[in-house]
């Protein structure tokens, strides 16, 4: 069985030069851009709902990614949309929320169902985001539940480009 697989006859795009790792498992509606890297043991799974990934965004290991099902209390369900550029850390859950480009999401944070996460935001490492909670860009939010820290210094926002741009390298030399 691969690890690249359809759910209901859909199968994952993967953009030009993307590396997915062996031990990662990407299902159904899933289009992930072009440069991407997705590191093992990362469960990518876009069956009740669509999952979009922008180019150069990497998805560290141990991650999960999954979306929110229509039903009655939620008729369009949620979908997962991330960005470009983005570094998502080791051990993330990402439900069913928006992430835009430039973001870096902290090692073991969990962003929930209906967030926005606006370009240029960094969420540290074992935050929680709630569920329909924006975060905007330009700031470091950290804790449970996730509330502004401060804004962020030019080293860090130096770092959001730094971090992606390693990533498409490192991935270069998997591929």
């Amino acid at each position: 069985m691969t690890n690249i697989r359809p759910f209901k006859n859909i199968t994952p795009t993967l953009g030009e030069k993307t590396y997915v790792d062996e031990a990662a498992c990407v299902i159904g509606d899933v289009v992930i851009g072009k440069d991407c890297s997705i590191w093992p043991m990362v469960a990518i799974r876009g069956d009740v709902n669509f999952i979009r990934i922008g180019d150069r965004t990497n998805i560290q290991d141990g991650s999960v990614l999954h979306v929110t099902h229509k039903g009655p209390l939620s008729p369009q369900g949620n979908a997962l949309i991330i960005g470009s550029d983005v570094t998502v850390g080791h051990g993330a859950v990402i439900h069913a929320c928006t992430i835009e480009d430039e973001c870096l999401i902290g090692m073991g944070s969990v962003i929930l169902d209906g967030a926005v996460i606006k370009k240029g935001a960094m969420v540290g490492a074992g935050s929680v985001v709630s569920p329909g909670k924006v975060l905007e860009g330009g700031y470091l939010y950290v804790g449970t539940p996730a509330r502004q820290a401060r804004e962020l210094k030019q080293q860090e926002k130096d770092f959001l480009a730094y971090s992606a741009e390693h990533y498409v390298k490192l991935k270069n030399e998997y591929l």
